[in-house]
């Protein structure tokens, strides 16, 4: 594959393609493009490219194809898992020019969109029409749909609606070789031949860009609110999770934080939580108002069951605006408690989330490390963070046994290494432990199959 230093020539071709204006090779302006929002990688890109359509992004794939230069799709550059970093140089091809909300169709509860618009930005463009959008990563306001997709991401609403994928229906996608194609489509059913669409949904732009997407909307819920539970623990909490499920009860929301994160959040918002607490459970609801004031009911009612210490529910929107305030904001938080963060995103059924949590605690405790977790309870997906300074050697390397132990622990207990942030370049050495030889292999074969020359996002996803 061709490394590139400082080449004008490639910024000529490619400034032929989207504009002069529309191509960086100056040192100083590609050092943001090193790096993404995960600790620990960086990779100096040759050239960022800003396209801003499906045929400039054409030309330049069918460039960088024909030049064997590799190309790292890039939306806002918020991946904590090194999707975006440019680990082998090459092209960053960031797509954020193109933002358009392209249709809101509430007939067919359709939007189609570019990927470089904002999930927040779509969210509030459907609410004009009295429609949702429920897919809301903790990055909502900054990350872009065309990263969601390629990550298949998650968010605090997962356990009623899902992830990411159950609302792309139909796909715009340019190959490797700069060929074009569309899967899917505005249909809700469609089985004609293999499912392409759910194959690129998650794929972390190794097998091709997104460069229009076809997404599945809601009606709005006439209503929402919030609950909020403390507990002596983490372990409390998650077995509260359980009985919660165990009730018969399918909340939008069912989301924690320990007492790390408690205090964290704490500091950084003031929102009145109680920092002596163990653990923090928030749950909430969204449907009609008689089916809202229910379910946080039943819920409020399950928890002193399982430990709970207090119960409250809110008791107005924006009282329950800012309880959600407190779970979106822990990443954030706790990178403010000073040194450096590395988030991690593993996964279990959640029968064994009390479990997970356990070997957690024990593992942070045997390496000697920080760890607060926090996360999705509801669908079994933690977030475990560790906090430590960057500059100490022997702790960072702590801090990597540590994490290492912890996916062995979700895989022992039938989960993943990931559930919504995706492997990137981050996990790539743990992905084979979860898939095996035999899935590992056909995951390379189906790279090849799309990508022979291997150019797009290269070290990403997939092991080779």
């Amino acid at each position: 594959m061709r490394t590139l230093t400082g080449d004008r020539a490639l910024a000529a071709d490619l400034g032929r393609i989207v504009g002069p204006g529309h191509v960086e090779v100056r040192p100083a302006a590609l050092v943001p493009y090193r790096t993404d929002a995960t600790f620990g990688f960086s990779g100096l890109p040759t050239a960022v490219v800003r396209p801003g359509s499906t045929r400039e992004v054409s030309q330049i794939l069918a460039w960088a194809s024909a030049h064997s230069v590799p190309v790292v799709p890039r939306g806002a550059g918020s991946s904590l898992a090194a999707g975006a970093v440019p680990v082998r140089g090459g092209i960053v091809l960031a797509l954020t020019r193109m933002n358009r909300i392209l249709a809101v169709d509430p007939v067919d509860l359709i939007a189609v969109v570019e990927p470089g618009v904002s999930t927040s930005d779509l969210a509030a463009a459907v609410q004009e029409h009295g429609l949702h959008y429920p897919p809301d990563p903790g990055s909502r306001r900054v990350s872009t749909l065309g990263g969601n997709v390629a990550t298949n991401a998650g968010g605090l609403h997962g356990l009623k609606y899902g992830n990411t994928g159950g609302y792309v229906l139909g796909v715009q996608a340019v190959l490797p070789d700069g060929e074009t194609i569309r899967a899917g489509g505005r249909l809700l059913k469609d089985v004609a031949g293999y499912d392409l669409v759910r194959l690129l949904t998650g794929s972390e732009g190794t097998l091709a860009v997104l460069t229009e997407l076809t997404l599945a909307l809601r009606p709005a819920p006439a209503a929402s609110a919030t609950g909020l539970a403390y507990f002596p623990d983490l372990e409390s909490a998650s077995d509260a999770v359980r009985g919660v499920i165990a009730a018969g009860i399918l909340p939008a929301t069912l989301e924690f934080l320990d007492r790390r994160c408690i205090r964290a959040v704490e500091e950084y918002a003031r929102l009145g939580l109680d920092v002596t607490a163990g653990a923090l459970l928030l749950f909430g609801d969204d449907g009609s108002p008689q089916e809202v004031d229910r379910t946080l009911r039943e819920m409020a009612a399950v928890m002193p069951e399982h430990g709970a210490t207090s119960v409250q529910l809110a008791t107005a929107a924006a009282e329950s605006e800012a309880l959600l305030a407190a779970r979106r904001c822990a990443l954030p938080a706790l990178a403010r408690q000073g040194g450096a963060t590395m988030l991690e995103d593993v996964g279990v059924p959640r029968s064994r989330l009390p479990e997970l949590v356990r070997r957690i605690d024990a593992v942070a405790e045997a390496h000697r490390v920080t760890i607060a977790t926090f996360g999705h309870a509801g669908d079994g997906n933690t977030h475990p963070t560790a906090c430590f300074d960057p500059a100490d050697r022997a702790e960072r390397e702590r801090v990597h046994a540590a994490f290492a132990e912890v996916f062995r622990a979700a895989i022992d207990l039938d989960g993943t290494i990931t559930g919504e942030h995706g492997v990137g370049a981050a996990k790539l050495a743990h992905l084979p432990a979860q898939l095996g030889a035999a899935q590992t292999a056909l995951q390379a074969r189906i790279k090849r199959a799309f990508d022979p020359a291997g150019i797009l996002n290269p070290g990403k996803a997939v092991t080779a």
